[in-house]
């Protein structure tokens, strides 16, 4: 990584931690304020009024929203709706829902299940049909995350040749709430039931065999720097508590035990920040192997979050098990993020399926 590079990201994780920190924790960002920091625009091109950059500083913004523990649609709008519009044919109308997004005008998330295996094939659940009235779209799919924020749901679905393709839809009555134990996350059920599309919202992938599996892998990478960020703020909640809480008049930093419950919370992160970065490198290059790297990335890292935050609430004491402390905050959305897009296991399984024989 050249000196550059780093000193961008640096910049930008910075400004991105300094916004985030401003903002209630209670609530999502204002998403005009996102529009207008840029972050909303990031990875789109610039003739489509972005600014040009790659899903790799995407990337940094999505380890400081898991630090900050944010609500709101962010990753699922920018990592993956405008993620899936890139992969698109351009035409007029994504390149409007595009420009409508950076701008702030416009929420458009991707409607694709959490529940996916990555040792399976992969597929989207929905399917389209022709009828006499025109193009019908049916299908299901379960804790979308961010469902009930969207103005436009993007649904991956087979035509009736098995060519897969992007519908773009409002969302009307399609969308019910599906309530999980992370307080900062709204999924939902997505269920067309023969809805009518019109011919004008369906779009085709530039290359559709590829697309379905890429979409999913950038969801790991997206979940996975999530929980990079979570335990990262949980490791420096804890050092920066232990520091400071006394106990038999001295610090508790200073006993054996939590130095070495601290130095292990720091391994399993740093572990988890070099897997991190060498799948976003390998899903932002496309290389041939990267659904290896997101695998491996996506079980360690979501698994080794909830260690951290569970180590966090027990270093944190009583306090730890308080609501105004916060920690369970991030243990909740760790123990989601651990089961979104795949479990450890899953991905385990999917790794392994590398040295079976033919």
């Amino acid at each position: 990584m050249s000196e550059e590079f780093t000193e961008l990201h640096d910049e930008l994780r910075s400004v991105a931690r300094d916004l985030l920190g401003k903002c209630d924790r209670d609530t999502a960002p204002d998403q005009a304020l996102l529009a207008g920091s840029g972050w909303l625009g990031l990875a789109v091109p610039a003739e489509l009024d972005g600014a040009g950059a790659t899903f790799a500083e995407v990337a940094v913004l999505l380890d400081e929203v898991g630090r900050a523990a944010a609500h709101g649609p962010f990753a699922s709008m920018v990592s993956l709706g405008l993620g899936a519009l890139d992969l698109v044919i351009p035409n007029p109308a994504r390149d409007e829902l595009i420009r409508a997004t950076v701008a702030g005008a416009a929420t458009p998330i991707l409607v694709l299940s959490a529940e996916w295996d990555p040792a399976l094939p992969s597929e989207p659940g929905f399917r389209l049909e022709s009828t006499a009235d025109g193009l019908r779209l049916y299908g299901s799919a379960d804790f979308v995350l961010d469902a009930r924020e969207a103005d436009r749901l993007l649904t991956p679905a087979r035509t009736e040749d098995g060519t897969l393709a992007l519908v773009a839809l409002e969302p009307g009555t399609s969308v019910t709430e599906q309530p999980v134990v992370d307080a900062t996350r709204r999924p939902g059920r997505v269920e067309f039931d023969g809805v009518e599309v019109d011919p004008e919202a369906l779009w085709h992938f530039a290359d559709a065999s590829a697309a379905l599996r890429r979409l999913h892998d950038r969801a790991a990478v997206t979940i996975t720097f999530d929980s990079l960020g979570l335990s990262a703020a949980m490791l420096d909640a804890t050092v920066e508590y232990v520091r400071v809480r006394e106990q038999f008049g001295r610090p508790i930093g200073s006993f054996q035990a939590v130095k070495h419950a601290c130095a292990d919370m720091l391994v399993q992160l740093t572990v988890a920040r070099e897997l991190a970065r060498a799948a976003v490198r390998a899903h932002t290059t496309a290389t041939p192997d990267a659904t290896v790297a997101i695998s491996m990335a996506k079980s360690y890292t979501t698994e080794a979050a909830v260690r951290i935050a569970g180590t966090a609430m027990q270093l944190h004491g009583g306090m730890g098990y308080t609501w105004e402390s916060g920690i369970h905050r991030y243990l909740k959305r760790a123990t989601l993020n651990r089961s979104l897009f795949g479990s450890p296991i899953a991905h385990r399984h999917h790794l392994a399926a590398r040295y079976r024989p033919e």
